[in-house]
């Protein structure tokens, strides 16, 4: 999280100092997340395989050394180059930190405090990060900004080595007494399926970037959609078929697993629209400079940080299902709000801003919980990478709509110093048309998640006898 935020603000400094043209910055950021996103998958299922601890410290490891390799890099090229590497180390290392954690406590709650913590975190390196790196580039260059996760890496690497167990064999008990982790399996590792698995996320992540960039007028994003729709049939029919499949489907199935994908990639799809919408709001609509924006951004900020102590009282109040489905409904209701009334004025925009951060806070350490509790033992790893993956897609195409939506509906140059009248009321629909698209498109995510938790309890509610005649 802090290294995607410190180095949003240093891009036009890499810019000038690399010569960098504008498709080469947006690669800088874009080659981290496309190979984040893109192997988390893959990398959980060996974790699963081979250790989630053993894992997560290679990451770690391959993170400090890319990150030094920041130190050497002179072009553009190198630096992306770089910037994949440390995508892959990300991928390794962040799924890793909620099944580790996971893994380590037996009661859910003390499981809610422990991912709360960690996703205060992250939250703590999103919001530091921009403020930080102005700071730094005012009297060191850009490299030292990425050259920070070194002592981080370091840190994280002695504090698991000594601090966290070793994971356990296929087929040991689980729990503290049994070593961090729990079981492990031994199924050999589908390769077909992880080559499929990860060019259907990779082409979906790309997919919604090339409509932004070459507007749907052009074939280029409607061939890639294609070819994500043939790679994901293709995954979805090997992993259907293969003895020992790289992301079992009928796991994703069960109500706890399904419900809780649904509430964070509903979350995730919303917190992007609102963002990003509440971004264009106030600097394109409202003129307001970048410095007035990013302040305006503080009450998201303010809610997400200091949040984290309500979480635990309010998921033992509510309980773990309700809680889920309460905190994506707030989410969904914040983009709602601003959508319908943010042109209204800015108390509407903290209204909506207050909504989303409040719903955000709870359902990203709930519905990973929910997600984890509902898989066996031996695939928290996958699991823990299946929700991430599921916030990242749901993220890229929450922007992708959005930028989309914005260029077919508005004609001339967003950064044209004056707008007509009809510009401004052509962005001011598409601005309305894309946050009530995304709400409509998260509140189906978060009614599909409310039926399968709803299934899910229908069937422990069962005698034996009709649970035998279910699986019958």
């Amino acid at each position: 999280m802090l290294d995607n935020s410190i180095l949003n603000v240093a891009l036009p400094t890499i810019g000038r100092d690399l010569h960098a043209t504008t498709s080469s910055l947006q690669w800088i950021g874009g080659a981290y997340s496309v190979l984040f996103g893109g192997a988390m998958l893959l990398f959980g299922a060996i974790a699963d395989r081979f250790g989630r601890r053993r894992v997560m410290l290679t990451g770690l490891v391959l993170l400090a050394a890319a990150s030094l390799a920041t130190a050497f890099v002179s072009t553009t090229g190198e630096l992306i180059a770089v910037r994949a590497v440390m995508g892959v180390a990300a991928a390794m290392t962040t799924p890793g930190s909620m099944a580790l954690a996971f893994r380590l406590f037996s009661t859910d709650d003390l499981r809610v405090r422990a991912l709360t913590v960690i996703s205060t975190a992250g939250l703590v390196g999103l919001a530091v990060g921009p403020t930080a790196g102005g700071l730094v580039l005012t009297v060191a260059p850009w490299q030292v900004l990425l050259l920070a996760n070194v002592p981080i890496a370091v840190l994280a690497l002695v504090g698991i080595r000594l601090g966290v167990a070793a994971d356990t064999g296929a087929g040991v008990g689980a729990g503290v007494g049994a070593g961090v982790g729990g079981d492990l399996h031994t199924d050999p590792i589908d390769v077909a399926g992880a080559v499929l698995g990860t060019a259907t996320i990779v082409a979906a992540l790309l997919t919604p970037t090339l409509f932004v960039a070459d507007g749907t007028r052009s074939w280029v994003p409607w061939v890639a959609t294609a070819l994500t729709v043939l790679a994901a049939t293709a995954f979805v029919l090997r992993e259907r078929t293969a003895a020992h499949p790289l992301l079992d489907l009928a796991l994703i199935a069960r109500p706890l697993v399904a419900s809780g994908l649904a509430y964070k990639a509903a979350a995730g799809l919303a917190v992007a629209g609102s963002n990003y919408l509440v971004t264009l709001q106030l600097q394109f609509a409202w003129g307001w400079p970048p410095t007035a924006a990013a302040l305006g951004m503080l009450p998201q900020v303010a809610v997400l940080l200091a949040g984290g102590r309500f979480v635990g009282p309010f998921v033992a109040r509510v309980g773990l299902e309700r809680a889920a489905w309460l905190s994506a409904t707030a989410v969904v209701a914040g983009l709602a709000v601003f959508a319908l009334a943010g042109s209204y004025g800015y108390p509407v925009v903290v209204a909506a801003l207050v909504l989303v951060a409040a719903g955000m806070r709870v359902v990203g350490v709930v519905a990973g919980n929910n997600v984890l509790r509902g898989l066996p033992a031996d695939r928290t790893s996958v699991g823990a990478a299946l929700v991430d993956t599921s916030s990242e897609l749901a993220t890229g195409i929450g922007i992708a709509a959005t930028g989309t939506i914005l260029a077919a509906l508005f004609t001339g140059s967003l950064t044209a110093p004056t707008w007509s009248t009809t510009q401004v009321g052509q962005f001011q629909q598409a601005l309305e048309i894309a946050g009530l698209t995304l709400t409509l498109a998260a509140a189906a995510l978060v009614a599909l998640g409310v039926h399968r938790s709803r299934r899910g309890a229908d069937k422990t509610s069962t005698t034996p006898s009709e649970e035998k005649s279910v699986q019958s």
